[in-house]
């Protein structure tokens, strides 16, 4: 794992030099042109030059001085009026990792009266928070504490409150972070990046004991993360493939948890080859798909892919920096084996849970066929309005693609009446997976009261009942909906979204379509949809994907009313056999 450090430091320092010039003289970030910076930016970047204070004890790197400029990132973030509970959850660690106390923080010496008094004022107030951003009261109530501005250490009660939070809200206890008088479901990475932040911020706690002792809580929650990564991680190296945070967030949050689990030995001795696997193709991924190796920098947005909200370009090379660092550290702790993992199974599948409840079940189904290249995974949770990528659909990149931050129906059927415009997501109920009389598999779930594109059940409308099934390299999906009343259709369409990988940012063995493509058929259409011409976005940025561009859209559409009547089956069917390439 040395040369890996190593590695890790050098490209650190790349990115960091590359980056540091969009640091203003006031401490806030000038984000490249056509992107906007956000309230939480100069925390975040103080955060990435900690990180790399603490790892390597270098206070300057090149012209620049890098705890004037974390003193001045601080100063920044913490006179910003705007809401930045993020900011300051990053700001905290940050301020830390210069130094465990004030006597001996080199940033803390260079702040002056009203800043420091600012900063114990806005690590005192707290809001308190039911999903991922408890992780930031922690973070304030850990640095606090350890360096000097309360002698009352709230760290283990508010460790407890966000496991308890995580198991009040998910049968299971993962974490939701949909808002409050939202659906609800909203199962997504950033439950997994909580627990990486809420450790990292333990690992800087000035109470070695605590850190002990409250480790032992934070893994109940995460190894359930943690469990999930085999059935995610593909040859190619991509990993958790839906929902918030796809794309360069995932790898680093994976790679962090996996490096955090060795370090902690939370991983049995049996498994430890198999997760060493899995990291080395997550960073592999990682260093091919997002570093510009001749430049130094990190790309995650240009005009084939998009980042999604929130992350500009600037940013992610300071996340990148700061977690790279972060790997260096953890680095020499890790006995990582070298021994390949024993033999997979041709094929496997697992639908796990991640909410299971009397109002709704959601969850994610995972189906592996390795000599057909097929790594799906099947996501039944809760969406951030108006996109994609949590719909209920068999995510591959590469084979079945989506827009990063643009709604289409992707493979399900979509209604529009009178009532809204529904689709078979975000919920279900019966949910169910096993083994079909053919020898395949099957997920199956049933929605008793439709749900629309908003997230909204509205009763009396209609019912839907879902099977999926899958046989080696085939994938059949069928869709029956059942009207309660009277309906008027009028709008049906089903589509597929055709992408492929970056062109210059491709992972070695990247799997992608063959010459023959999905091979789509449809089996059985009781709403007399026909397939529109195939339309071509590979111009427009609406429809960059997470991993590249989407090419085209394939529409199979009604467009004029269509009368359905009460009690009668609506049946929707479709096959693909995909040929995928590597």
């Amino acid at each position: 794992m040395e040369v890996f450090a190593q590695q890790c430091l050098d490209l650190a320092r790349a990115i960091l030099q590359h980056t540091l010039p969009s640091i203003s003289d006031d401490g806030t970030i000038t984000p490249i042109d056509g992107e906007r910076a956000s309230a939480s930016d100069s925390g975040r970047v103080a955060l990435a030059l900690g990180e790399f204070y603490h790892t390597t004890h270098e206070a300057t790197l090149g012209k620049y001085d890098l705890v004037d400029l974390a003193a001045r990132t601080l100063t920044a973030q913490v006179f910003t009026e705007a809401e930045a509970e993020e900011g300051l959850g990053y700001l905290s660690l940050g301020l830390l990792s210069f130094g465990p106390s004030k006597e001996r923080n080199a940033v803390w010496e260079r702040l002056l009266d009203p800043t420091r008094e600012q900063i114990d004022k806005k690590l005192l107030m707290r809001a308190d928070y039911n999903d991922f951003r408890q992780a930031y009261n922690i973070s304030k109530a850990v640095t606090r504490y350890s360096i000097g501005l309360s002698k009352k250490d709230e760290t283990s009660r508010l460790i407890d409150l966000i496991v308890q939070r995580a198991g009040e809200r998910s049968s299971e206890g993962f974490m939701d972070n949909a808002p409050e008088g939202a659906f609800g479901g909203l199962y997504d990475l950033r439950g997994l990046w909580a627990f990486v932040f809420v450790r990292q911020a333990l690992q800087l706690h000035a109470n070695i004991h605590l850190r002990d002792r409250k480790i032992a809580s934070l893994r109940t929650v995460a190894e359930k993360y943690l469990k999930l990564l085999p059935d995610m991680v593909r040859p190619d190296g991509i990993g958790w493939s839906f929902g918030e945070g796809v794309g360069l967030r995932t790898q680093m949050s994976c790679i962090s948890l996996i490096l955090q689990a060795f370090r902690d030995n939370w991983i049995a001795p049996e498994k430890q080859p198999l997760y060493a696997e899995i990291f080395r193709k997550l960073f592999a991924n990682l260093f091919a798909s997002y570093i510009d190796q001749e430049h130094g920098f990190v790309s995650v947005r240009d005009d084939e892919r998009d980042a999604g909200v929130g992350l500009s370009t600037v940013m992610a090379n300071f996340d990148a920096a700061r977690a790279l660092a972060q790997w260096s550290k953890l680095a020499p702790a890790v006995k990582m084996p070298t021994a390949p993992p024993g033999n997979l199974p041709e094929t496997s599948s697992r639908w796990v849970y991640f909410d299971r409840g009397i109002r709704k079940e959601q969850g994610v189904f995972t189906y592996i066929h390795r000599p057909s290249h097929l790594y799906l995974q099947l996501p039944l949770v809760a969406s951030q309005p108006r996109e994609s990528g949590s719909l209920p659909f068999p995510h591959c990149v590469g084979v079945f693609d989506w827009p990063a931050d643009k709604y289409i129906p992707v493979l399900i059927p979509e209604l529009t009446f009178n009532e809204g415009v529904f689709v078979p997501a975000f919920y279900g109920k019966g949910c169910v997976a096993g083994l079909t009389p053919s020898g395949g598999l099957f997920f199956k779930y049933e929605q008793p009261e439709a749900i629309s594109i908003d997230q909204k059940i509205l009763g009396g409308v209609g019912s839907w009942k879902i099977n999926w099934t899958f046989k080696e390299g085939k994938i059949t999906g069928e869709f029956g909906f059942t009207p309660k009343k009277i309906l008027e259709l009028h709008r049906f369409r089903f589509m597929i979204a055709l992408g492929a990988h970056h062109t210059h940012f491709t992972p070695p063995g990247a799997l992608r379509l063959g010459e023959e493509g999905q091979r789509c058929q449809i089996l059985k259409d009781d709403f007399q949809s026909a397939w529109k011409d195939p339309e071509e976005v590979s111009a427009d940025p609406a429809y960059r994907g997470n991993f590249g561009r989407i090419h085209y859209l394939q529409t199979l559409e009604r467009s004029h009313n269509l009368t359905l009547r009460p009690g009668k089956v609506y049946n929707f069917s479709f096959s693909f056999e995909p040929q995928v390439v590597c």
